[in-house]
């Protein structure tokens, strides 16, 4: 019996790549007796729109495009009564979630994940009442990734965000912040806080990825004090690129359910797109909320040299429409 499989696009996402390969995708999924639906998003939050209505008509629903695309997708799936497998070709500007599941860049691979892969239950993040995939965050820097004009994401990458985000160094604001968590309590002038589900956020690695299990029902929480000195801004950004908490202006623990209140608003993201100016903020997590498609262990997305020349040869192939997906 045909399986049936709704194909959600964001067209607008990364450098669009994903429009490149999009016929051969579909035909791939159609080699595995999937009857394929495609649809193209038109605006943001449809994605989420569309699950809610109709997933429980599909065994699968595919998503392509950037986190926030991916956000979308779970949000609208945990609001189901049914629940399809979920496959996510990762076409955005970092892809965070995909790095930390080890879903392969590559949109060709990442297809031959879905159709190949194992299903693999995945927590959430609850951000008062919407859903996250894999960071909440405030604070330094938070702002760059849903401020960054797309055409600047497009063209330079990771590097905008980088870019973007020297801006806001010369004018670092504090917040004075109460955690709540686990019976303890914290009070303290912070820069940045996030909770996460990922390895990576921004891009790049953060904390110990041994420490951090995307299915243990924990969360994991990085703060960053109020830096007193240049010197001591300086030891924290060394800190957290060196993935070394053990810096003195830095919180790390693991969570499953905490508060954060202060007594101004403050200003959200989730998965990288704006998520409200609040004063108040409860976050917990929702245990293996989702199904999701990941390679299976013996088909780990490491590669050794000959293996790296090949996939270069067949994305250049590839990109001349030379080679199917």
């Amino acid at each position: 019996m045909q399986k049936s499989l709704l194909f959600l696009v964001n067209p607008k996402a990364g450098k669009a790549e994903i429009k490149n390969n999009l016929l051969d995708i579909i035909d791939r999924f159609v080699q595995k007796e999937w009857t394929v639906v495609v649809r193209t998003t038109q605006y943001s939050g449809e994605v989420t729109d569309i699950i809610k209505k109709e997933a429980c008509h599909y065994d699968m629903i595919v998503c392509a495009g950037g986190d926030g695309t991916l956000n979308e997708a779970v949000n609208g799936l945990v609001q189901t009564d049914c629940r399809p497998q979920l496959g996510y070709i990762p076409a955005g500007t970092t892809n965070d979630f995909a790095v930390s599941l080890n879903l392969p860049r590559d949109v060709c691979y990442a297809t031959e994940t879905i159709v190949n892969g194992v299903p693999f239950s995945c927590d959430a993040g609850i951000f008062n009442e919407k859903f996250f995939v894999y960071v909440a965050a405030f604070g330094v820097f938070t702002e760059v990734s849903y401020s960054t004009p797309q055409p600047a994401k497009n063209l330079l990458g990771r590097a905008a965000y980088i870019l973007e985000g020297i801006k806001s160094l010369a004018e670092i604001k504090t917040h004075q912040l109460t955690i709540e968590h686990g019976g303890e309590r914290i009070t303290d002038e912070f820069i940045f806080g996030m909770v996460s589900n990922s390895t990576s956020v921004g891009g790049f690695k953060m904390g110990n990825s041994a420490d951090v299990a995307m299915n243990d029902g924990l969360l994991e929480v990085l703060l960053v004090k109020k830096p007193r000195s240049l010197a001591d801004l300086q030891g924290v950004v060394a800190a957290l690129l060196l993935n070394d908490l053990s810096n003195p202006c830095l919180y790390s623990f693991h969570a499953s359910d905490l508060r954060l209140f202060s007594s101004e608003e403050i200003s959200w993201t989730l998965d990288g797109e704006f998520g409200g100016n609040l004063r108040d903020v409860r976050i917990e997590v929702a245990p293996q909320a989702y199904s999701i498609m990941v390679p299976k262990k013996e088909e780990k997305h490491v590669k050794n040299k000959e293996e790296a020349v090949e996939e270069l040869i067949q994305k250049t192939l590839t990109e001349s429409g030379s080679l199917p997906c």
